[in-house]
């Protein structure tokens, strides 16, 4: 088994436990004394730094959400001076201002190594050539792990999103052996190399898919496909980008880099702190950054956090695969649905990952359809086998939803193709 850092990734609980409380101490004295817009949430919660000793006393601290960091646009929340900060990254959002979030040297450095853990627990090192297909520029996924494969001291291929050919013909020419991208296009990559003929030309052993929800369906479809394993990563921008935590080959959920950043779970309505292994809302707390420290930051990610013991030997505490979100959930005529249960059933069933959600209002009465793309094989099929199959799709998806969408089964490659995440969903409803 191989570590970036084992002395960190293999500590003891009591170690990692002791070393959050002091960075976390320093942390809020730090934005408390330095930053304005914390002070005033703090004041207005009644707490002060002298009030937080350890980690226990984290609940006690007022939390954070996208609101604020679009209220604080664009220098509000930041706690160095700004001739200390070498770099900024942006969130690619549509809505409302952009959250920037700023970097300094240092920060840019843990970051890096971050990213290095999750690569090397991918089975990554020196030897190895990292092929980066994660957007570039603001989108933090490819200076992310573009940093952590140069720590690491692989080959990196920053090949950024787009130009699928030049992709393939690199992989082939390069010898790439880890491919980093979204999951959605990790599938689009893996049906063009198999359309092409050059599955045989490709040398990958692993993939490191994130930036997007899969689900375990998917992952062992691309791994069929790709000859590969495939790793989750999870990160977000307000909090540094990919590498916030890691999957390794035991392949039951993330570790979570506790020396940088404490996770906790919540109940989205409350605000409760959940006890490990009840499904929440993710929690990020960052205790090792110098530029952009959020405190019990709201993800609106759904998941579970468990610290059983782990085959591959690390003690980070794990956060399961995501389970949809508490803020783009759909609800239709009342049932909450998420993408990743509607993407489970197509793949049980033996179609595609490509495939689109429309919801619109007709009458007041929400209409709910989930279009498919087909096999090659299956659109050969008679009109009478088609609607058949439409039919056992709506039959099961009711079992997994509690709600039948309309099915439609539609050409191969009808379904517009994405470099970037997918976007799964189209909802037309005026609510």
């Amino acid at each position: 088994m191989s570590y970036y850092q084992p002395e960190i990734e293999c500590a003891s609980r009591e170690k990692i436990r002791e070393l959050q409380s002091e960075r976390l101490v320093r942390t809020v004295k730090r934005v408390y004394d330095d930053v304005a817009y914390y002070r005033k949430m703090m004041d207005g919660q009644g707490v002060k730094p002298s009030d937080i000793r350890s980690v226990d006393d984290l609940y006690k601290l007022p939390f954070l959400t996208k609101d604020d960091l679009r209220d604080c646009y664009p220098y509000g929340l930041l706690a160095v001076p700004l001739s200390d900060v070498v770099r900024i990254q942006s969130t690619s959002g549509t809505t409302g201002k952009r959250v920037v979030a700023f970097y300094t040297q240092r920060d840019i450095d843990m970051w890096d190594e971050c990213c290095a853990r999750a690569i090397v627990a991918a089975g990554g090192d020196k030897n190895d050539v990292v092929h980066v297909s994660y957007g570039y520029g603001l989108f933090t996924g490819g200076p992310g792990l573009n940093g952590g494969s140069h720590k690491v001291g692989s080959m990196t291929l920053p090949m950024s999103s787009g130009n699928t050919d030049r992709q393939i013909q690199f992989m082939c020419d390069l010898g790439s052996t880890i491919l980093c991208c979204t999951p959605s296009y990790a599938a689009f990559l893996a049906e063009t190399i198999i359309n092409q003929g050059v599955l045989d030309q490709i040398k990958l052993k692993a993939g490191i898919f994130g930036a997007e929800a899969w689900s375990e369906e998917m992952r062992r479809d691309i791994e069929a496909r790709m000859r590969i394993k495939a790793y989750d990563i999870y990160g977000l921008t307000e909090i540094a980008g990919p590498g916030v935590s890691f999957e390794c080959s035991e392949q039951t959920g993330m570790h979570v880099n506790e020396d940088s950043f404490i996770a906790e779970t919540i109940d989205p309505e409350t605000g409760e702190v959940l006890p490990d292994g009840t499904k929440g809302e993710l929690v990020f707390t960052c205790i090792n950054k110098d530029a952009f420290p959020l405190l019990r930051y709201r993800t609106r990610d759904i998941c579970v956090l468990s610290r059983k013991e782990c085959s591959c030997g690390r003690t980070l505490v794990k956060m399961s695969r995501l389970m949809g979100r508490s803020d783009d959930m759909l609800i239709i005529r009342g049932v909450n649905v998420f993408p990743s249960q509607i993407e489970t059933v197509l793949l049980n069933c033996g179609l595609t990952s490509n495939y689109q959600i429309i919801v619109d209002r007709v009458n007041y009465t929400d209409t709910f359809e989930v279009q498919v793309e087909v096999t090659p094989e299956m659109f050969s099929d008679t009109v009478k086998k088609i609607s058949t199959r439409e039919d056992e799709l709506v039959t099961s998806m009711r079992a997994m939803l509690g709600i039948s969408p309309k099915v439609t089964l539609v050409a191969p490659r009808s379904i517009a193709r994405s470099e970037g995440k997918a976007v799964r969903v189209i909802d037309r409803r005026k609510i």
